[in-house]
């Protein structure tokens, strides 16, 4: 399905690192892949109408931090994303090895770096981050999770200076995290799924007072004495709800498919479940067929692609993004050149190797993406968007960090197939709030702010 498309990546030298994320850095409306750096800067890569070059702010380098993920979102409610780091290379818990860079102007500023948010500094030190905007008010916290240490939510207090939440909302538990997804699962507004490396996953359901409540075993997620890695969100069979594919590291992978009143079933088919050293997973309609594909990506074995066929999961043929002998670790997807067909960029651990940048070949395939936006104009992570086409519907949320140590760009993005003719579209944000868009324009990129109040 894939081909390679690398060479459009500008000096694209040998990288190692691990996460990937997109985010529009330098607030021109357009995306860029921010790629981390492990003993090496970190990287951003913007779209400047012929192919992939450097952007890197200078601020965001940070060439010592040995960054593994970095996470997106509005923190301050001013329309523009700050973007949380995870770095893994300090050596003395008293300096901070996270970063947290926030947008002023032209420049960016650390914040944890600030002497108002010194005592948060010196207990941020994460392994993975999701953004969770409990509260539906449009600003986002970052839920910043490590090995063995209480979960931490990371918001803004009334004074600019940086509070964690976590004990407050009901989240502070000691967990072994890998990956988090947040979006509106199993209640109207963002909840938290946490993936474990050798113990039972946490689901903590939003009550919609800013708290939350630990679900897991209950509805069905727990899956104790797996060592998880990945996550990504979909409508696996096409019910309305959302389900969870999760990528286990040498062990079964899992598809927990969501029953009506919250409770999940795990139905992975058996190809698809085969154990693999698996880093990320990904569902994304690549080819605009208007069914999503999921990939997994494996670090030292050939990735595996599967697509929906006659109502069940057959594994099909990756192309070029197999990376037989790659050591492909995070990921993102992105329409980055503006052509209505999704990029997937890879970056790789282990031994430096150039980043990878894969497409499908053109097809008469339609397609819609649709953007949602907080009140301040920043992207609305964590909304859902709904694609009614007669019969059928499919639901994206808008990503809040996903796969491995990862973002993907916020815009839900819908294959169409052969149809031209869209019935509606429905925008549900984390408050509350609903927006119907009736008979939208295919082949277009939709714009919808959030409704006045």
């Amino acid at each position: 399905m894939f081909i390679d498309c690398s060479d459009l990546i500008a000096e694209n030298r040998p990288h190692g690192g691990q996460g990937v994320t997109v985010t529009d850095i330098d607030n021109d409306g357009a995306p860029e892949f921010l790629v981390t750096g492990t003993g090496m800067a970190n990287r951003a890569l913007k779209w400047n109408g012929q192919r992939l070059v450097d952007a890197t702010d200078p601020a965001l380098l940070d060439p010592a931090g040995h960054t593994s993920c970095l996470i997106a979102a509005d923190l301050d409610g001013d329309g523009r994303e700050e973007i949380y780091a995870c770095n893994q290379g300090a050596e003395h818990r008293a300096n901070p090895s996270d970063r947290l860079f926030a947008p002023f102007g032209t420049r960016w500023l650390d914040l944890l770096n600030q002497p108002e948010n010194a005592e948060i500094a010196g207990f941020a030190h994460g392994r993975v981050v999701a953004c969770l905007d409990r509260q539906g008010r449009g600003r986002y916290g970052f839920a910043v999770a490590n090995t063995g240490e209480p979960l931490a939510l990371y918001e803004l207090d009334g004074n600019g200076r940086l509070v964690d939440v976590a004990e407050e909302a009901g989240l502070d538990v000691v967990l072994n995290a890998r990956a988090m997804v947040a979006l509106p699962l199993v209640s109207e507004r963002m909840d938290l799924f946490v993936q474990i490396d050798g113990g039972a996953n946490s689901l903590f359901r939003n009550l919609g007072d800013g708290t939350f409540e630990e679900v897991a075993e209950r509805r069905g997620v727990a899956d104790p004495r797996q060592r998880g890695r990945s996550i990504a969100v979909l409508d696996a069979n096409g019910d309305g709800l959302f389900d969870l594919l999760c990528g286990v590291w040498q062990g079964s992978h899992r598809l927990f498919l969501q029953r009506a009143g919250g409770g999940f079933s795990e139905e992975a088919p058996s190809d698809l479940s085969l154990p693999s050293h698996v880093t990320s997973v990904i569902a994304a309609d690549f080819d605009n067929d208007g069914f999503e594909e999921l990939l997994f990506l494996n670090h030292g074995q050939p990735n595996r692609l599967f697509a929906r066929r006659h109502e069940g999961w057959l594994e099909i043929d990756a192309g070029d993004a197999v990376e037989p002998r790659g050591l492909s670790t995070g990921a993102a997807v992105a329409d980055i050149d503006g052509d209505g067909r999704l990029e997937l960029l890879v970056n790789h651990s282990g031994s430096p190797q150039p980043l990878a940048l894969f497409k499908c070949p053109p097809n008469p395939n339609g397609w819609l993406r649709v953007q949602p936006l907080t009140a301040a104009g920043a992207p609305a992570r964590g909304a859902v968007v709904t694609c009614t086409l007669g019969t059928r519907t499919q639901r994206r949320a808008i990503c809040a960090g996903s796969g491995y140590l990862s973002q993907m760009e916020p815009v839900a993005h819908f294959g169409l197939g052969d149809a031209r003719r869209i019935d509606s579209v429905e925008v549900h944000w984390p408050d509350g709030a609903v927006a119907l868009i009736k008979t939208p324009p295919a082949n277009r990129l939709i714009t919808v702010p959030h409704p006045p109040e």
